[in-house]
């Protein structure tokens, strides 16, 4: 038996539901367990987390990086970076945000980063874009945005129910389970 984390910040309620998939994608794989956390809600604690066998990181792309709660988080488990208590963990990370680019590319290169610094194993998304030639970027389709670091989301601007689109939610649910895979087969 393998636990995952997905820890996660949502603003809006959009990453929220990017996480629920990413979660999804965990339950999907036998014998993987997932512990769905808000980050602010392990800020003070993060080393509740001392003991799951791997953590995905979720969180919107603010102005070109992780938002502001989510990186409270981050900066909270530094003296669990001076142990290493996460060390040799598998990792990986997601994020949202209402422009097709955002610079989402740019959160998960920040996550990325926090897990190397945590001596973390990252494991990416694994996926082709699936989007037929000359349709580039359809609603329905994993990996429409072209991600390969980790798993990205565009919403637009409605409610988290109807935003962000299928293909987006797939890809959340492949990178849960492709995650959960990995620690699996290294644990």
């Amino acid at each position: 038996m393998v636990e995952i984390a997905v820890v996660y910040y949502s603003g809006y309620g959009h990453t929220e539901v990017q996480a629920q998939h990413v979660a999804k994608g965990v339950e999907q794989v036998a014998d993987a367990k997932v512990r769905l956390v808000k980050a602010e809600d392990v800020t003070d604690s993060p080393d509740s987390l001392n003991d799951v066998d791997g953590i995905i990181f979720g969180s919107p792309t603010y102005m070109g990086s992780a938002a502001a709660p989510f990186k409270a988080f981050m900066d909270a488990t530094s003296k669990l970076w001076f142990a290493q208590q996460w060390k040799d963990k598998v990792a990986g990370g997601f994020t949202n945000s209402h422009s097709m680019s955002g610079d989402k590319v740019n959160t998960l290169i920040q996550l990325n980063i926090f897990a190397m610094q945590h001596g973390m194993i990252w494991v990416g998304l694994g996926e082709m874009n699936q989007s037929p030639e000359g349709e580039a970027g359809k609603p329905d389709v994993v990996n429409r945005l072209g991600g390969f670091i980790g798993a990205m989301a565009q919403s637009e601007n409605a409610a988290p129910s109807e935003t962000p689109p299928a293909g987006d939610l797939k890809t959340a649910e492949i990178l849960g389970a492709r995650i959960a895979t990995i620690a699996k087969k290294l644990k």
